[in-house]
This record gives C-alpha cells, sequence and structure tokens, in this order.
C-alpha cells in the first residue's frame, strides 16, 4: 500500500474525530452566540473535549467493513446495530433520533428501505459516519457512494442517503489523491441534480468561491443553508452543506474548515466532522496539528461501548486494506 494513500486515508478519520471533538462545546449553539461567549474559537477549549458520537458511529461503520468487507449485506448493518447499539449493556446509549426510528420500524415488520422512512429519516446521522466509505473505496467515489448508499437505506431516506453518498464519494476521491476541485465534483455526481442535497451543495461552494478566507464565509454561509424553522439542526443538507462551503472557502485547509465549523455553530460537530474527513484526506495525516492528533487517538466507547479503546488511525488503515482483501477473495 502506497504510503501517501495510507496517510490521506488516516487524515480522513482522525480528521472526523478532530472535527467531531473540536464542535462538541458549540453543537446546537448559534455564530452570533458563540461570538458573544468565546469570541472567534482557534483550539480546544477544554482538556474534556473528546469525540461524541459522530465519531463512534464512524467506528461502527468500521467495524462493520472490517468483518464483512464490501459485500456487507443490509441484514449485516441491522445486525450490527442490534447486537451493538441496542444491547443491554449498551443501554441505547449512544442510537440516535434515525437508529431508534428504524429499529423501531423493524420490529413493526417494515423491511428496507421502508424501516428508512420515518420523521427522521433526513438527519445526518449517515452523512457524519460516512467516511470509511470513501477509505474502503479509495479512488472509487461510484463505489464508495454505492456503500453509503446500501447502508444508510437501512435507517435514513431521500437527503439523508444522498448527503451520505456525497461525503462517501469526495472522500474517496480525496484518498484516492485527487484534487479538491475533483473531489467536489465527484461528490455532486454522487447525488440526483434535483435534489436539496445537490442545491445545498452547490450553494455552499459558490459562497466559499467569492470569499477571500473561511472567516468571511461564515455569515452567508449561515443565511442561505440555515433553516432555523426547523426545530433539530442537523437536517442532512443544512450541515453538509456548509461543510462544503467551507472546505472551499478555505481552499482544503485542514484547520481553516474544520475551525470555521466549530465557530458557525448549528450541528457543528457534525460540520467539522464532515469538513474534517475530507480535509484530512486532501491533506494527508501528517498535515494534520500535532497536538490536535495527540489528544484524539482512541475512542472512549461513551456513546456505544464495542468501539471503547478503538485505534482511530489504525482502524483507518485496517478499512483502507479491506477492498484489497475481497478483490483477492474473488480472484
Amino acid at each position: 500500500m502506497v504510503n501517501a494513500v495510507i496517510s490521506r486515508a488516516k487524515g480522513a478519520l482522525v480528521g472526523l474525530a478532530i472535527g467531531d471533538a473540536l464542535g462538541s462545546p458549540t453543537e446546537g449553539k448559534r455564530r452570533v452566540e458563540i461570538e458573544r461567549q468565546w469570541g472567534r474559537i482557534n483550539d480546544f477549549l477544554s482538556d474534556e473535549q473528546v469525540g461524541t458520537d459522530d465519531t463512534e458511529y464512524a467506528l461502527l461503520t468500521s467495524l462493520l467493513l472490517l468483518k464483512h468487507g464490501i459485500h456487507f449485506t443490509q441484514e449485516d448493518v441491522v445486525r450490527l446495530y442490534q447486537d451493538n447499539v441496542l444491547d443491554a449493556s449498551n443501554k441505547h446509549k449512544g442510537a440516535g433520533f434515525s437508529e431508534m426510528l428504524y429499529l423501531q420500524n423493524l420490529r413493526n415488520g417494515l423491511g428496507v428501505p421502508l424501516s428508512g422512512k420515518h420523521i427522521h429519516g433526513w438527519s445526518d446521522g449517515m452523512a457524519m459516519r460516512s467516511a470509511p466509505y470513501g477509505i474502503v473505496a479509495a479512488g472509487d467515489p461510484v463505489l464508495a457512494s454505492l456503500l453509503a448508499q446500501r447502508e444508510g437505506e437501512v435507517s435514513f431516506s431521500g437527503e439523508g442517503v444522498y448527503c451520505a453518498m456525497a461525503v462517501a464519494a469526495a472522500v474517496s476521491a480525496a484518498v484516492g489523491g485527487a484534487g479538491w476541485e475533483a473531489a467536489q465534483k465527484d461528490a455532486l455526481k454522487a447525488v440526483p441534480e434535483d435534489s436539496w442535497t445537490y442545491r445545498a451543495i452547490r450553494s455552499g461552494l459558490e459562497i466559499g468561491h467569492d470569499v477571500d478566507e473561511v472567516w468571511q464565509a461564515l455569515e452567508p454561509l449561515e443565511a442561505s443553508l440555515v433553516r432555523d424553522y426547523y426545530h433539530w439542526s442537523d437536517i442532512a443538507p443544512e450541515p453538509v452543506g456548509i461543510a462544503f462551503g467551507l472546505l472551499n472557502a478555505s481552499k482544503g485547509s485542514f484547520v481553516d474548515t474544520v475551525l470555521g465549523g466549530v465557530n458557525i455553530g448549528r450541528d457543528a460537530d457534525t460540520i467539522s466532522a464532515i469538513g474534517g474527513a475530507i480535509a484530512g484526506a486532501l491533506n494527508g495525516y501528517e498535515s494534520l496539528p500535532q497536538g490536535w492528533r495527540k489528544r484524539i487517538i482512541s475512542a472512549r466507547g461513551n456513546c456505544i461501548r464495542v468501539v471503547a479503546g478503538m485505534n482511530i488511525a489504525e482502524t483507518a488503515e485496517a478499512v483502507l486494506k479491506v477492498n484489497d482483501r475481497d478483490r483477492k477473495n474473488l480472484a
């Protein structure tokens, strides 16, 4: 495996975890509220900041791939969640609205894809954990988006699935060595042009293109993409569109992208996790600030016990090798 590809794969998953941890204190807050309380946030606010469910669900996705490879089935996904999210020791902690609702649909006899059609099916819960599909399908954005779609349809629907497909495609392109312009094109190719996801990504990219630095993009991204009449901040096209806008404004810079997500608020941990995954893949593991890398090494299992102790960088490298393994087994 070429070292540069390994570095980009590790950059994607560790970048996701760093963005998630950095954004955790400002999740649910508005941009002006963050500015009033902290000014501009440029680093971790406390020693206690760790990754949230974004990181742990991405590691759970990694476990799916490590166990079943790229030929996993939707039934494998269902068993993974039944065994590891809703098991007795986990006490339902970390199961988001989408997961709880889809599992309830399964208990009511609804199969896939009807299991993913519920009132929270358009959340960003799938987009936040789709980076491993970009890693396992490095350089093959179409495969990455199809893998994200296969899992996504179990517990999500519509825009919730499309956003995951776009993020997976962008990560795949970047891990494969494509530049930022190619990665954003692959993300747009992965989703229908008449979707809200497509329009949100395009809008974010246009705003990011028209500014000189990421900080100038926060207010127009908020004005254009935030839907504050909806009572949750995690309706998928909003954070995904913002993340792509921040990436374009920063020209793919990891630090500026994740800090932009931290300071814009709303679903800040997910915005920064998505932006961090793509920027980390573009720039590689070594480009991530060393101090941040040292803080975010392994998962604590606060949300999902089975991922406790998983080394994030090592997991990324193992996931990267899965596609080669599966191809050899088919030969």
